[in-house]
């Protein structure tokens, strides 16, 4: 994880923004635009799926546990934060540096899916949004059918994979709607730049 973070992930996020922005000042600004509104509808969408997932989380400390059920839904974020630091993934606590470090990249995976849903529809408005909806439930069935439940000690049981499939499911509609709500604002996104030229 921590080679993955440093080698390849953030070089490949520094070459893809210089790209972007490349594409914003000598380009058409499709690349630009489909970078913009898939990291901003990603964040949107992955800001849905932890909201969805606060009763849960706190449904003790909220008095809330006789409605839903009470699920460490956030476990895993401190775990990739050690991971990225070299640490060991279990610890009896974990670092400030290892929770912030593992909410960045949650919420850049969900930025990332912004970028991955756009680079496959192109354009918001040409594509119906229940794609962003079928990509979320493939990260879905992706998360259940590899290691990743085994490796971060989570026990799959019916009740787990129907509120994380609920979970995948409201990313997938926020991320497509928002995707194609910031598409029809296409000019909104490009004037927002200084000097920038609006494409015709």
């Amino acid at each position: 994880m921590r080679a993955f973070t440093l080698y390849l992930f953030v070089p490949a996020l520094v070459v893809l923004g210089l790209l972007a922005v490349a594409d914003r000042l000598r380009g058409d600004r499709q690349l630009w635009n489909a970078v913009l509104i898939g990291v901003l509808g990603g964040f949107i969408a992955a800001i849905a799926y932890d909201v969805f997932r606060l009763p849960f989380v706190f449904a003790k400390e909220w008095g809330l546990d006789g409605v839903v059920p009470p699920m460490n839904l956030f476990k895993v974020f401190p775990r990739f934060g050690a991971m990225i630091l070299g640490q060991p993934i279990e610890q009896p606590s974990y670092s400030l540096a290892a929770h912030l470090l593992g909410w960045a990249y949650h919420f850049s995976n969900g930025c990332t899916f912004g970028v991955m849903y756009l680079a496959m529809v192109g354009n918001g408005l040409r594509r119906h949004w229940g794609w962003a909806v079928l990509m979320a439930v493939g990260l879905e069935l992706g998360m259940l059918l590899t290691p990743y439940p085994q490796t971060f000690g989570i026990h799959v049981t019916p009740r787990f994979v129907m509120v994380t499939l609920i979970a995948h499911l409201i990313f997938g509609v926020g991320l497509g709607l928002s995707a194609r709500w910031m598409a029809r604002w296409n000019g909104f996104f490009v004037r927002a730049l200084p000097g920038a030229p609006v494409p015709a």
